[in-house]
């Protein structure tokens, strides 16, 4: 199976990496190598919301591939302008991914930290305004819809792993 991202075929990962869950199996490096060749050393003046290496980092998140997301996401945001934006988001969706990977483990309370420290993020950037129209990423991410469902997670008494957050579809239930 291979998702597409704005004209560039990216395969899935074999498995699903979780650490701890199998002595012998590593990650998929092989496969995520082919999203962060992607990545430019800097983007210019933020990170364009159209990214394949960004829509597949979240399309992985989305898909349950929650390590491999934070490793994409990582490489991204690495690469996103200092003090931009895109990177307070990307922090906040590296954030979800890991609070996602958590859940998978049966680790809730580190979750809801995560989810918690995501929340702060998205809010930190909803105080920040944008500073000209653009097709960056955070310019066109529903940021309050996200803001909204993080609350509800984290109203919530106890996290199981069926309470996972996917990003991509944000916005557009």
């Amino acid at each position: 199976m291979n998702i597409s991202s704005t004209a560039v075929k990216l395969p899935l990962p074999g498995w699903a990496y979780v650490p701890g869950e199998t002595a012998d199996a590593q990650a998929d490096h092989d496969t995520l190598w082919q999203a962060k060749a992607l990545v430019p050393s800097r983007f210019r003046d933020f990170v364009p919301a159209r990214h394949p290496a960004l829509r597949y980092g979240i399309a992985l998140n989305d898909a349950g591939y929650f390590w491999e997301s934070q490793e994409v996401l990582q490489a991204v945001w690495a690469a996103a302008p200092q003090g931009g934006r895109e990177r307070i988001l990307l922090r906040a969706c590296i954030q979800i991914a890991n609070a996602n990977l958590k859940l998978r483990m049966q680790k809730p309370r580190a979750a809801t930290r995560l989810l918690g420290e995501a929340l702060a993020e998205v809010n930190a950037l909803g105080a920040r305004k944008a500073t000209a129209a653009s097709d960056g990423f955070a310019d066109s991410f529903p940021t309050a819809a996200l803001a909204a469902l993080l609350q509800a997670k984290l109203a919530q008494t106890t996290l199981s792993k069926a309470d996972w957050v996917a990003i991509g579809s944000i916005g557009r239930a």
